[in-house]
Parts: structure tokens; C-alpha cells; sequence
């Protein structure tokens, strides 16, 4: 496993495992077959339902807390710095940890909040700072924030965010904003990397993939890799789950990363932040 520092020397590495739409009944094998197969960065929500299934997991895992980077984010339904500090121990006690490595606002401007979206990221970023601070969450971030939203937060933030996790994948790269982060000292991490799946039959990346001898989500993985950012692939498959660790061992060069550059998004538009439901 290869890892990137965090602008506060925080190490992580740069390939995780993913659980969103992982179900509580899957989570707690999907997690210990990740964790048999050499992850060791599991990101969850509290959102996603399956937080306590996720925390057993690395539990009976036999690995130690230490050797696990470990993320978790706060859901669109709770704002406030009292609500955030109260929301942070419910996750840690779910995920039986004494300390959270990265925990990030999982949407900028939910619905709940959207009258004073602003005021509401600047209490629970607050109560993040302060819980960044006393070493109980070793780094804090955002997820799904566009410029707009990032800005507004560093108007009254003591702590830059230390990471952005956004979608990106061959095909929908944001590169406004992830040179805006880049700029600002974030790490941006792709969730979605394999565009839902979608891009595993497009014929460029099948074309690479004869080319280099590897599979389609081995490209599509690798390319995000070589674009600076760590990856969130998803499969409850241990196959896969370990295909998509094999990335280490290989590159693409320039000509095929000028390709994949110029492929356009065929799989969907990115949502709004400010306009989704929840």
C-alpha cells in the first residue's frame, strides 16, 4: 500500500474501501474481507447505516486500531456545535473506537439546513476544530463542498479543511475545484471512482486496459491515482476487492493519461449540492 500525507502529517492511503450502499446485514463481512484482503482505510457515514457493522469488523479483525485509517461523516440531518460534538461520540461508539482518523461534513447545504446553510457549517465546523484539537479526530474534512461552499467555511474556519471528498472518475474530473483545493493544501479523495461501474465498459478504458494488460477498473482506479487523488472503490466481491488493490505495479504513461483525460461524462451529471433533497 502506497500513502499520501494530510497537510497536518496525517498519513493515509491512497486507496480505501468504500461502503456506501453496502448494507448493515453486508457491511460486517464486506469490511473483514476488505480487511483479509489489505485494506487498511475503511470509510463509512453515518448515513450509510452501518457504522456499528463497520466498527466490529475492524474489532474482530485481529489488526490494530492504529493500523487502520478510518473515516466516518457527519449527516445533513445534524448542524450545531453541540449537535456535532454529541453526533461525533454516537459514531465513535457505534465504531467502537476511541478516535476517529478523518471525519467530514457530508454535504454542504442540506436540505434541513438550507435557510442558514453557512451559519450551520461554521457551528459544526467548530465543534470539529475543537474535537481536530483535543486529538480525539486526528483530521477533519469536507465532502461535496464546491468553491462556493469552501469559501463561505474558511471565512470563519481556524482550520483549513485537510480534505475535500468529492466524485470523480475518468470522465468527470472537476478540475476547477480540485485545483482549488490543491491550491488551499487539501487531499481530494474519489468517491465513485469507478463511476458507479458505468465506466468499466467504456471502450477507451477496455482499450487501455488490452494495452496495459490489466482490467478496466484497474485503469480507471490507477488514472485517479496518477491525477493525485485517493480512491474509494466499492465491491462486497473479495475477487474484486483485491483487483482493485493490485495498482501498484503498473502505470499508465502520458499518452494514455492525455486519452482518459479527454473522455467526456457519459454516466450522469454530478449533483448540485445546493439543490439535493436531503
Amino acid at each position: 500500500m502506497e500513502y499520501t500525507s494530510l497537510n497536518n502529517g496525517v498519513r493515509i492511503p491512497v486507496v480505501g474501501y468504500g461502503t456506501w450502499q453496502v448494507s448493515p446485514q453486508e457491511a460486517y463481512t464486506s469490511v473483514r474481507s476488505a480487511l483479509d484482503a489489505g485494506y487498511r482505510h475503511i470509510d463509512t457515514a453515518a448515513a450509510y447505516e452501518n457504522e456499528a457493522e463497520v466498527g466490529q469488523a475492524i474489532a474482530d479483525s485481529g489488526i490494530r486500531r492504529e493500523e487502520v485509517f478510518l473515516t466516518t461523516k457527519l449527516w445533513n440531518a445534524v448542524r450545531g456545535y453541540e449537535e456535532t460534538l454529541q453526533a461525533a461520540k454516537e459514531s465513535m461508539e457505534k465504531l467502537r473506537v476511541e478516535y476517529l482518523d478523518l471525519y467530514l461534513i457530508h454535504w454542504p447545504n442540506p436540505a434541513p439546513h438550507r435557510h442558514r446553510w453557512k451559519e450551520a457549517n461554521a457551528e459544526s465546523w467548530k465543534a470539529m476544530e475543537e474535537l481536530h484539537e483535543s486529538g480525539a479526530i486526528r483530521a477533519i474534512g469536507i465532502s461535496n463542498f464546491e468553491v462556493r461552499h469552501i469559501e463561505t467555511l474558511l471565512e470563519s474556519a481556524k482550520v483549513v479543511p485537510h480534505v475535500n471528498q468529492i466524485r470523480l472518475f475518468a470522465g468527470e474530473q472537476q478540475r476547477q475545484l480540485v485545483a482549488y483545493c490543491r491550491n488551499k493544501g487539501m487531499v481530494t479523495e474519489a468517491y465513485s471512482p469507478l463511476g458507479v461501474g458505468g465506466i468499466l465498459s467504456n471502450e477507451l478504458i477496455e482499450r487501455i486496459a488490452e494495452e496495459t494488460k490489466r482490467t478496466p477498473a484497474q485503469v480507471a482506479l490507477r488514472y485517479n491515482l496518477q491525477k493525485g487523488h485517493v480512491v474509494l472503490p466499492k465491491s462486497v466481491h473479495r475477487a474484486r476487492m483485491e483487483e482493485n488493490l493490485r495498482l501498484f505495479d503498473f502505470e499508465l504513461d502520458r499518452e494514455q493519461m492525455i486519452r482518459l483525460d479527454a473522455l467526456p461524462n457519459t454516466i450522469s451529471a454530478t449533483r448540485n449540492p445546493d439543490e439535493v433533497p436531503f
